[in-house]
C-alpha cells in the first residue's frame, strides 16, 4: 500500500496541470447610483468653504456655523455664542482663524447671527444659498457639516450623510430654559456635540436648516440617531431682526388653543381662553371659536400644528387667521404678542400721557472680553439689543435708501401743508391739513368740513390726542410724519431704531374686500420711533424702499394696561412735488375700519 501511494504521488508531481480561468464579467453600476454619488460629492465641494468652526475668543473649539452672504454674515446657534460673549472667533476650511462679532440673537429659537471680519478689506467670503425648507420631505437625503467633538480644529469640516426622518417636529423647552424648537426638521443624519449651529444641506448644496439639538443616550455624548434642525424658513422670518442686532422674541397669540372635539370626531382646534389685552381679543376673537388656519394658510389640525405655526413668527408681526363661529367663517389680521416678559411703561398720572419706565440704578457692566483692532467699535451694548452697532447700521441703510428714492426733506423742517379732498363713508369734501413747527411748540390743523386743531406737546388728554374721533389719532400721525420727513433721527428723542422686517398689508384702493389677507402681503423693513409718549412704526418696501405706511400709537400702553389700536396710514400714488416724491393718496384706518381717504392734490413744504 505504501509503494502504491508513493508511485501515485510521484506521477502527480510530474504531471503538468493546465487550469483555464475565464475572465470575470465587468460589474455594471446603475447609472443613477453614479449620478447620485457625483451629485453628493459636488454638493460637498460646493459648500465646503462656507462651513464655519465657531470658536472661543482664544481659539478653543465651541460649535459650528455657516456663511450666508459674501459680507461675512454667518448663522449659528444662540447656545453656541452664549459662552463666547460678543467676540467669538471663526475658522474656515482655508485654515484661517477670523475675528468675529455677534450681531443678532434669538434666544427662544436658538439662533444667532455673527459677522466675520475679512483679512483683506473688501474681499468677499464664500457663502451658501438659502433653500425653501417647506419643500423638504421625510425621506430626502441631507448633508450635515460642522465641528463635532472639536475634531475639525484645522477648520476642515466633518461631513455626515443621511435622510430627513421627519418634518414639522415640535420640541418643547427643556427644564426652565427658553430654547423652543418649533416646526423643525428631524434628521437621521448624524450630528453630535460640536455640530450645534452647523448647516444642514439638501443635495443641491442649499441650506435647509441649522442643526441645534440631538437626542443623546442618557443625555450623554452618544448620538442615538435623531437630530433636529431649525428650518431655514423660520430663520428667514427673523433675518431682519438678526441683521439689525435685535434681541429677538417669538410670538404668542394671547390665547390658549386646544382640542375641542368629542371622541371619534375630526379634531377641531378651539380657542379655550383669551387675554383681554391681546390684539386677538380686540379684533373680535372669542372663547369657543374654532381656529381653522393660522399664518399664511396653514391648517390647524392639532396642538402640534398650532405650536409649530405660532413658533415661527417674531412678536408684533401681523398675521392672518381664520376662525369658525356658528357655522360662519371670518378672517382676521392679528398683531401677535411677545413670548418673554417685558418692562411695561408706567401708567399715566391724572389726565397725562404714559411716562417712560424708571429703571433702577445698575452697576456698570464689565467690558466684554475678546475682539481686537479688526472688531474695534463693532459692538455697542444697549438694553433690548444684542448689538446696537448693527441696528444703527441697518437703520441708516433704510434711511439712505428712502432718501435716494423720495428725496431730501431736511431743508424744509418748519411746516407742511396738504391740500386736496377727502372721502368718508358718510361724507366727502375739500381737505386741508397743516403742520407747523414753531419755537413755542407745534400745531396741527385739519379741516375735513369741520376744522380741528391740536397742540401735541401741550395736550395731555388722550382723547384729544386721538382726534378726529374714530381715526385713532390722524392729526398726531400727520405731525409725526412731518417730523420723520424733515428731522429724521433728530425728531425722535425717545427712540429711533430698526425694528427688523415684517409683512405689511395695503388694502385695495377701490375699497373692495380682498380674497384673502395673505394675498395683500408686502414684506417691509421697519423703523421704530418715539416722540413724547407716542410710538411710531414705519414700513418701507424691501423691493423698492418706498414708504408704504405708518402705525401711530398715541397710547402704546394706556392707563388700563391695554395696548390701544393705532392710527394706520397707507401711502400710495407717489408723484413728484417740487423734486420730492410724495403720496397722492393716504388711506386712514383704525380698528379694522377705513376712517377716510385723503386725496392730496398739492403739497407745500416751507
Amino acid at each position: 500500500m505504501t509503494r502504491l501511494l508513493s508511485a501515485l504521488l510521484t506521477a502527480l508531481a510530474g504531471a503538468v496541470v493546465s487550469v483555464s480561468v475565464a475572465p470575470a464579467a465587468p460589474v455594471e453600476v446603475d447609472r443613477s447610483v453614479l449620478d447620485a454619488q457625483k451629485q453628493r460629492i459636488a454638493a460637498i465641494k460646493k459648500v465646503h468653504p462656507a462651513v464655519v468652526a465657531v470658536c472661543m475668543p482664544d481659539g478653543g473649539g465651541c460649535g459650528s456655523g455657516v456663511l450666508i452672504d459674501p459680507e461675512g454674515y454667518a448663522l449659528t446657534n444662540f447656545h453656541v455664542v452664549q459662552p463666547t460673549g460678543p467676540f467669538p472667533t471663526a475658522g474656515l476650511a482655508d485654515g484661517v482663524l477670523y475675528q468675529a462679532v455677534v450681531c443678532g440673537i434669538d434666544k427662544v429659537g436658538d439662533v444667532a447671527l455673527i459677522k466675520l471680519v475679512p483679512k483683506e478689506k473688501g474681499k468677499p467670503f464664500p457663502f451658501v444659498p438659502l433653500a425653501d425648507s417647506d419643500k423638504v420631505k421625510a425621506g430626502d437625503w441631507s448633508l450635515a457639516m460642522g465641528n463635532p467633538f472639536s475634531l475639525a480644529m484645522d477648520f476642515t469640516p466633518t461631513v455626515t450623510y443621511g435622510i430627513v426622518s421627519g418634518v414639522n417636529r415640535y420640541q418643547p423647552p427643556e427644564g426652565k430654559g427658553l430654547l423652543e424648537y418649533t416646526d423643525c426638521i428631524q434628521i437621521e443624519t448624524s450630528i453630535n456635540p460640536g455640530n450645534s449651529g452647523g448647516p444642514l444641506f439638501n443635495m443641491n448644496g442649499e441650506l435647509i436648516g441649522i442643526n441645534g439639538r440631538g437626542s443623546f443616550e442618557k443625555r450623554g455624548r452618544v448620538n442615538s440617531g435623531v437630530g433636529y434642525a431649525i428650518s431655514i424658513n423660520q430663520i428667514k422670518n427673523f433675518m431682519g431682526h438678526l441683521r439689525a442686532g435685535i434681541d429677538s422674541d417669538h410670538a404668542t397669540l394671547g390665547a390658549s388653543v386646544g382640542s375641542g372635539s368629542d371622541e371619534g370626531q375630526i379634531p377641531a382646534m378651539v380657542v379655550k381662553q383669551i387675554l383681554e389685552e391681546s390684539d386677538a381679543a380686540r379684533r373680535g376673537i372669542e372663547n369657543g371659536d374654532q381656529l381653522l388656519d393660522f399664518g399664511f394658510g396653514r391648517p390647524m389640525t392639532s396642538v402640534n400644528a398650532y405650536k409649530n405655526a405660532l413658533g415661527i413668527y417674531p412678536k408684533e408681526w401681523r398675521v392672518p387667521l381664520t376662525v369658525r363661529r356658528n357655522n360662519t367663517t371670518q378672517e382676521y389680521l392679528v398683531r401677535l404678542m411677545g413670548n418673554q416678559e417685558k418692562e411695561r411703561e408706567q401708567p399715566p398720572g391724572p389726565g397725562g400721557p404714559p411716562m417712560p419706565p424708571q429703571p433702577a440704578p445698575r452697576p456698570a457692566a464689565p467690558a466684554p472680553k475678546g475682539g481686537d483692532a479688526a472688531t474695534a467699535g463693532m459692538y455697542v451694548a444697549k438694553p433690548g439689543y444684542s448689538n446696537w452697532y448693527f441696528n444703527a447700521l441697518e437703520r441708516d441703510k433704510v434711511l439712505a435708501a428712502f432718501k435716494k428714492q423720495a428725496g431730501d426733506f431736511s431743508a424744509v423742517p418748519n411746516s407742511l401743508l396738504i391740500e386736496g379732498a377727502f372721502k368718508m363713508p358718510d361724507r366727502e369734501g375739500p381737505m386741508r391739513a397743516e403742520v407747523v413747527e414753531a419755537k413755542d411748540g407745534a400745531k396741527i390743523a385739519l379741516k375735513l368740513n369741520i376744522e380741528t386743531t391740536l397742540e401735541p406737546l401741550k395736550q395731555s388728554d388722550l382723547t384729544q390726542q386721538k382726534m378726529p374721533l374714530g381715526s385713532g389719532g390722524l392729526m398726531m400721525a400727520l405731525y409725526h410724519y412731518h417730523r420723520f420727513l424733515a428731522l429724521g433721527e433728530k425728531g425722535f428723542e425717545g427712540l429711533f431704531a430698526h425694528g427688523g422686517n415684517e409683512p405689511f398689508y395695503p388694502y385695495p384702493v377701490d375699497g373692495s374686500v380682498p380674497k384673502s389677507l395673505a394675498a395683500l402681503r408686502v414684506d417691509c423693513a421697519v423703523l421704530l420711533t418715539k416722540h413724547g409718549s407716542v410710538h411710531g412704526k414705519w414700513y418701507f418696501s424691501l423691493k423698492d424702499n418706498t414708504l408704504l405706511g405708518l402705525e401711530c400709537y398715541v397710547a402704546k400702553d394706556s392707563k388700563d394696561g391695554l395696548e390701544a389700536d393705532p392710527c394706520e396710514l397707507y401711502f400710495s400714488g407717489y408723484k413728484d412735488f417740487g423734486g420730492r416724491k410724495l403720496p397722492t393718496r393716504i388711506e386712514v384706518r383704525s380698528s379694522d375700519k377705513r376712517y377716510a381717504v385723503l386725496e392730496a392734490a398739492k403739497w407745500t413744504l416751507k
